[in-house]
């Protein structure tokens, strides 16, 4: 599994803030919260990534990612009950239009944390 590593040191993380807060916050406080965790690990990182979605090599739009880390992996936060199919669609989306191989969906909204990892075409 690529980035096998990295995938697991931010689902820990992710875990470990969810242990401390739980469900219930919006999800900029988990983003926040993240965010202290990558630098504390000295994790490369940018935050509400824009990045921009083409067609036909048109830019047609832009998009922002909530975290691009060590320029390998797009991690898309939600804090919802529940995770469906249009959350897995926008995080499948993003690998597809930045062309990426790696990324991770992370629900802080669950009673436990949900993450999925995701992987482009490449």
């Amino acid at each position: 599994m690529k980035h096998q590593e990295l995938t697991h040191k931010i689902i820990g993380l992710s875990m470990k803030i969810h242990s401390a807060l739980g469900a219930g916050f919006q999800e900029v406080i988990y983003q926040r919260c993240l965010e202290i965790e990558f630098n504390r690990e000295k994790l490369q990182f940018v935050r509400e990534f824009e990045m921009p979605v083409m067609y036909e090599n048109i830019q047609v739009g832009t998009r922002r990612v909530d975290f691009f880390v060590a320029e390998k992996i797009m991690v898309e936060l939600k804090a919802v009950s529940e995770l469906n199919d249009a959350h897995l669609a926008q995080a499948k989306n993003y690998l597809e239009a930045y062309k990426l191989d790696t990324g991770l969906l992370i629900n802080f909204g669950s009673q436990s944390l949900e993450y999925k990892r995701m992987f482009g075409k490449r």
